[in-house]
Formats: structure tokens, C-alpha cells, sequence
């Protein structure tokens, strides 16, 4: 009889746990949760090195110059590839630098951040980098807090001797009633914790910016302003404050376009040390890049998340009056990132929807030309005899149509 009742009352016991689980379930959510990454400050300044070609952790902005794109592996440095034959790109190297995010290129010196410091390479022996100075302590910390986690776990960070170096992502299964009791009510306010020479091409999500002899490198608040006229020894010039929010920066004629998650903030840069406030265009609190041309602005608008409660959109900003920017027409989206021009076509990376490329000569009325729906897109740079675009740590360049662009080649990184 034993044999019978044991076996049974198992079963009951599995079948009442599956059942409370399952009920229990509802009390759960997936959530997207940051962790700091953190190095001593030791080995922060010895971060620094050129190594052999490794997989990309998490892809991130662009950079072309010459037959060389860049691509930023977030927090982590930034890999080198040799485009020289577009039909066949290749990765030669990686350029380690704890907290980078961002680089810019002129005359064969790359200038890049990590954290508050400001790195500088001689690239003019591509496959023999030279580190040839760090400027400590002149930029602002740029590792922003990630935007679309919904929780933050940073209690063992301790500010007095770790230095924080990026976030690790991942989703857990949490509470629902913990979340909503501890972080549901997060403000996004939170987050915030002239000739050019032979000057390389970043994508709109880019914060670093060359003009002529200088470079401007936004952070949350600032135009960081440096003097390279001695390029190898910048000068840190008086910082310009600039609003709140800062997360790109353009460059177009006299002007700096900067995009915030608050609206577009216009700069003139006739006097190039000190750029000066000429107007902006607000809009409801999102994400976003801007690129110019023309009399227009182009603004994507990516709500959601921590992002803000704008709905996404591509917004155009008539700039004919450079002192009063106007919203000329605006366009859904579903999640959009970066995007570019290129004579009449826009280019918009809609994330996970795809790379959209529009006619852009009547913008009331725009008309798609194609839709790559296959691929999750990130930052976009329109090069003069291709395209290129990053994206779930893949490069794809394209190559242009009558009517619209063809894929050329793919990498994985």
C-alpha cells in the first residue's frame, strides 16, 4: 500500500508546486538590470594598449576615415578596420580604452575619450598605433547612466577608489511589487548622475566633433572646447556650458547642432573658442541625434523607457531662420537611433523596425525608397561612394541606387 500512496502523494506535491509557481508567476516581471563596471585607478591608467583583432562586446558608434572605419566597442575601446576594399572589409586591430565612447580623427592623430580623460594616437602607421599623450581630468565623466535599464544596482560601487567604467546589462526575472516600490517612480532626471585638414566622418550620435583647429567634445552639460592647432599636444580651453542633457553633437557652415533629450541647441562657432548660444528648438523629453542640411534639421525622437514619455518620431526643423527654428513636419517612428543625408536621401536607423531610406526632396511629403527590415540598426554614416551602418555588431556598408541602396558586404565584429 506504501507503494502506491508515496508515489501519489509525490505527484500531488509536484503538481501543487507547478500550480503555485504558476500562479505565483503573475507576481514576476523580466527586468533590464545595470550593474556598475568598476577598475582601480591603477589599473584605469594603465588600460591603455593596442592589441590583435578581438569580438566585439557591445558595437557602438562609427568613425570613417580615409579607407579606415572605427567602431566603438562601448566602454571598452575601439576596433580598426581596414575598408581599403569595401566588398571585403577587415579587422586589424583593437585599441583598448577603458570608458571610451567616442573618437575623432584629423591628419592622422585619433583623439578619443576614456571617462575624464582625453587620449591622443598617432594612426599614420595604421598597424603601428602610438599612444602619444593623455590629458587628465579635462573632460566630464561620460559614462552615462544606460537609459532604457529599469533597475540600477550600484550599492557596492565606492566612489572613493573604484572607477566606473561602464554598466553590464542584464535581464532578471524580479518582484513586480519590489520594482514598482523601489524604482517604479525613477525620475529620467536620474541619468544625468575654416580648413579642416584631412578630418575623418563620425555618425549623428557622435559627442566629439573636429572643426578646423579645434575640438568640441559635448557631455551632459558642456561643450568641451580643445585647441589643436599643436596636435599632438591639445590645449584644454574654458568649457561652455550648454544646457542640460547633452547627448550629440553636428557640425554644419558656421553652426554646432547639439541634440538633448529636451530639444536642439544651436551654437555659432565664428569665434571658434567660444562658441555662442543662437537658439533652440524644444521638444517634449526623448532621445535623440540631429543632422543638417540645408535649411532643415533632422531630429529622431526615440521615447519610451527612461528615454521619456515622447512618442518617437522623425521631427524636421526648418533653420532658414537660424534664431528661430520651427517644426516643419513630423513623422512616426518606432524606435529610432541615428540617421544621416546625402544629397536627396535620409537615412533613418529605426532600430529594431530597420534602416529606412526616404526622398527627402519634398519633406511634407516624404517617400520611402527602401526598408531593410531584416536588421537591427543602430548609427548610420553616409559616406560619399557608400553607406555605412552598425548594428547588432555587425558593419553593413551599401552601396547607392537610382532609387535607393543595395548591401555591398556584411562583417560581424
Amino acid at each position: 500500500m506504501k507503494n502506491v500512496i508515496y508515489p501519489l502523494y509525490g505527484l500531488f506535491l509536484i503538481l501543487t508546486t507547478v500550480s503555485c509557481e504558476k500562479n505565483n508567476d503573475d507576481l514576476y516581471d523580466d527586468y533590464l538590470v545595470a550593474r556598475p563596471l568598476v577598475m582601480s585607478l591603477e589599473e584605469f591608467k594603465n588600460s591603455v594598449d593596442i592589441i590583435a583583432p578581438v569580438p566585439v562586446e557591445e558595437s557602438g558608434k562609427i568613425y570613417a576615415y580615409n579607407d579606415y572605419i572605427f567602431v566603438n566597442d562601448k566602454y571598452k575601446g575601439v576596433h580598426v578596420i581596414d575598408n581599403s576594399n569595401p566588398a571585403d572589409p577587415r579587422k586589424i586591430s583593437f585599441i583598448k580604452i577603458a570608458g571610451n565612447v567616442d573618437i575623432s580623427v584629423k591628419d592622422n592623430y585619433l583623439y578619443a575619450d576614456s571617462i575624464t580623460d582625453l587620449m591622443v594616437f598617432d594612426i599614420s602607421d595604421i598597424n603601428n598605433i602610438q599612444i602619444v599623450r593623455r590629458l587628465e581630468n579635462v573632460l566630464r565623466d561620460n559614462i552615462m547612466w544606460p537609459l532604457e535599464a529599469d533597475i540600477f544596482e550600484y550599492e557596492n560601487l565606492n566612489y572613493g577608489t573604484d572607477i566606473l567604467v561602464g554598466w553590464e546589462l542584464v535581464t532578471e526575472r524580479r518582484l513586480i511589487s519590489e520594482y514598482e516600490s523601489r524604482w517604479g517612480q525613477v525620475d529620467i532626471l536620474m541619468a544625468e548622475a575654416m580648413d579642416a585638414g584631412n578630418v575623418g566622418q563620425g555618425g549623428s550620435l557622435a559627442r566629439f566633433k573636429i572643426v578646423g583647429d579645434y575640438l568640441y567634445a559635448v557631455d551632459s552639460h558642456n561643450i568641451n572646447v580643445f585647441d589643436i592647432s599643436d596636435m599632438d599636444n591639445p590645449a584644454d580651453l574654458d568649457d561652455v556650458y550648454a544646457g542640460f542633457d547633452i547627448e550629440t553633437i553636428f557640425y554644419n557652415g558656421e553652426h554646432l547642432f547639439l541634440g538633448s533629450m529636451r530639444g536642439m541647441y544651436i551654437y555659432d562657432i565664428t569665434v571658434p573658442a567660444t562658441p555662442e548660444f543662437v537658439s533652440e528648438f524644444q521638444h517634449g523629453t526623448a532621445c535623440d541625434p540631429v543632422v543638417v542640411d540645408g535649411d532643415y534639421a533632422y531630429v529622431t525622437l526615440r521615447g519610451g523607457n527612461n528615454c521619456g514619455a515622447t512618442e518617437s518620431g522623425l521631427f524636421i526643423v526648418d533653420i532658414s531662420n537660424i534664431s528661430s527654428p520651427e517644426l516643419a513636419v513630423s513623422y512616426p517612428m518606432d524606435g529610432p537611433y541615428g540617421l544621416g543625408v546625402k544629397d536627396e536621401k535620409l537615412f533613418v536607423c529605426d532600430g529594431d523596425s530597420g534602416l529606412k531610406v526616404y526622398d527627402k526632396t519634398d519633406i511634407h511629403n516624404l517617400q520611402m525608397l527602401d526598408h531593410f527590415q531584416d536588421v537591427v540598426t543602430f548609427d548610420v554614416i553616409p559616406m560619399q561612394n557608400q553607406l555605412l551602418m552598425v548594428g547588432d555588431d555587425v558593419l553593413y556598408q551599401y552601396q547607392y541606387n537610382q532609387d535607393g541602396i543595395s548591401l555591398l558586404s556584411t562583417l560581424a565584429l
